[in-house]
């Protein structure tokens, strides 16, 4: 009876090692197709009412996050801009600018361009935090997905305590995402879009709903060009380059 409980355990054991397993090698999956390097986007945003056109330059490595946002249009707020920074471990910032020279400082917690999408959630990648786990599955507009929970480790600042994210595995694109507070309360749903296949392959959504359960809001997102291995002049990523509005070169 020993010997048969001894081996029940270290099947249990085992079991628990291999979902641990696989649910960090998602979590790294998805990691690394966030860090993708430099790109170029095209974006209409709707939120309370207000419609934007943004172009969107980032540059995205598993040390450092560079984003920028400029308004498009409307025409009055034409060349309206933020750019946003996380360097290793150090805390995000952020700079907003108003033409022809309005410069401030971010607080991170603060809505982008009055949307659902805070400052930071532009920058956060939970799939690299320390603590990853598969804790279920469902079923998200008729595809099977495994759900992630990601939970910050030691060291690693968030205004969130848990995020889950419902996969799709066979094409490895999140198709529903949840951030929770310390309380278990819903802070940000992210629902994707039609799923596309982008200029490197990957399967990505061509729209994000964002929503806010706790204020009844939502902000859609709709992305209408994707560009990587663009260049950026040295400049793009400074207080400086946030004064040009100016496409990148391919």
């Amino acid at each position: 009876m020993k010997t048969l409980s001894l081996l029940i355990t270290i099947a249990l054991l085992a079991l628990s090692a291999n979902a641990a397993d696989t649910a960090t090698e998602l979590a790294a999956k998805l990691s690394a197709s966030q860090q993708d390097g430099s790109s170029y986007v095209r974006l209409k945003m709707e939120a309370r009412g207000v419609t934007l056109q943004l172009q969107i330059k980032q540059r995205r490595t598993p040390s450092t996050t560079e984003v920028v946002y400029q308004i498009l249009w409307p025409k009055e707020r034409l060349g309206e801009s933020v750019l946003l920074k996380k360097i290793g471990s150090q805390a995000a910032t952020g700079t907003h600018f108003v033409p022809p020279a309005t410069v401030r400082q971010l607080d991170m917690k603060d809505a982008l361009f009055g949307s659902d999408v805070s400052y930071a959630d532009v920058l956060e990648n939970f799939f690299a935090w320390a603590n990853q786990a598969i804790v279920g599955t469902d079923v998200v507009n008729r595809v099977s997905c495994e759900i992630l929970e990601s939970k910050p480790g030691k060291g690693q600042r968030s205004n969130y305590t848990a995020v889950r994210t419902w996969v799709d595995t066979k094409r490895l694109v999140p198709l529903r995402i949840e951030k929770y507070n310390a309380a278990g309360q819903v802070m940000r749903r992210i629902e994707s879009g039609r799923i596309v296949t982008d200029d490197i392959g990957r399967h990505v959504p061509t729209g994000l709903t964002v929503s806010d359960p706790t204020k009844g809001s939502s902000t859609e997102l709709d992305g209408s060009k994707l560009k990587h291995g663009v260049s950026f002049s040295k400049d793009e990523f400074t207080t400086e380059g946030l004064k040009q509005t100016t496409k990148p070169q391919d």
